[in-house]
């Protein structure tokens, strides 16, 4: 049997379907299933018991199944040390990314990464749902807010506070909110994630907090297309100052009450086990840290942000 038929069983004995490991590992069931009799021909013993319904571990695969994946992962670790100590940056990366932050400024940045770093491939899941690592099949993620799960691994890449904005056009036709309050009166732009509209905006200024139900005719569940929105003159919206920074620096959009701060957030680059933390795991992680400052750097010059955000 080969080291990648192991992998193969673990994967079905995970999700208790030859079809859906197959998938998972990106091969045909039909080989799949070789792997399978080739690592039970070996063992002289079967590890699933099949019927026409459903698949499940033998008391022989019960106390096979985690020996053998302690088994790989300390094989893993240390062709990982190896790696490690020789500071060998390659392998694929499958890297989860928000919709607006991943396509207008962090696909370009991991371009340049493979230009320098040509040992490296990538592939990319662009959704602002919430992902699960072992179901989505990623190793890391760029994600706004802290990781709540203690089994996670993260990196803080920057602080991100968030801008109330809106086109000057749009201002024009519609009058400049002076106060929160007066935000009632205009077209929100929302952010929609499992049929849940975040249409209550949260402002603090001088230690007050002002909550502000709003009402607005257009809802999304990808971020990029409530900037789109804004962008064209449609309403006015409370995004992610990064993913606003192009717009906000070329003037496409106005930052409005700046005073008044919506709720800030952190962006965080987390990975499912220490083990996923490779070379270019953590070159990655500087390169994501230094070209945030940067931006972050450029809205603070031109009065966007104050200059705190940058501790």
């Amino acid at each position: 049997m080969l080291l990648e038929d192991l992998q193969v069983v673990l994967k079905v004995a995970e999700f208790r379907s030859i079809t859906a490991a197959a998938t998972n590992l990106d091969m045909r069931t039909a080989t799949a299933s070789a792997a399978i009799k080739r690592v039970e021909n070996a063992l002289g013993m079967e590890l699933f018991i099949r019927t026409t319904r459903q698949l499940r571990l033998s008391s022989a695969g019960e106390r096979y199944i985690p020996q053998c994946e302690q088994a790989l992962n300390l094989l893993e670790q240390a062709r990982q040390n190896m790696r490690d100590s020789l500071d060998i940056v390659d392998g694929e990366l499958r890297i989860a990314l928000s919709s607006d932050l991943g396509r207008n400024l962090v696909t370009p940045w991991l371009d340049e990464f493979l230009d320098i770093y040509p040992g490296v491939s990538l592939k990319i899941n662009i959704s602002d749902s919430n992902i699960d690592f072992y179901r989505d099949s990623v190793d890391l993620a760029l994600r706004y807010g802290s990781p709540t799960d203690a089994n996670l691994y993260g990196f803080k890449i920057c602080n991100v506070p968030g801008i109330l904005c809106a086109t000057q056009g749009y201002l024009d036709k519609h009058g400049t909110p002076e106060h929160p309050h007066d935000l009632a009166a205009h077209n929100g732009l929302f952010y929609q994630l499992y049929d849940v509209i975040h249409d209550l905006w949260v402002f603090s200024h001088n230690g007050t907090e002002y909550k502000v139900k709003m009402r607005g005719d257009r809802a999304s569940n990808d971020g990029d297309l409530v900037r789109r929105w804004c962008v064209a003159g449609k309403g006015v919206a409370i995004k992610s100052c990064l993913d606003m920074s192009a717009d906000l620096l070329s003037g496409r959009v106005v930052n409005l009450l700046p005073e008044f701060k919506p709720r800030a957030t952190e962006l965080w680059l987390v990975c499912p086990s220490r083990q996923s933390i490779t070379p270019a795991v953590r070159l990655l992680r500087d390169r994501f840290q230094e070209k945030s400052r940067e931006i972050l750097n450029q809205l603070v010059e031109k009065g966007f942000l104050e200059r705190s955000v940058l501790d």
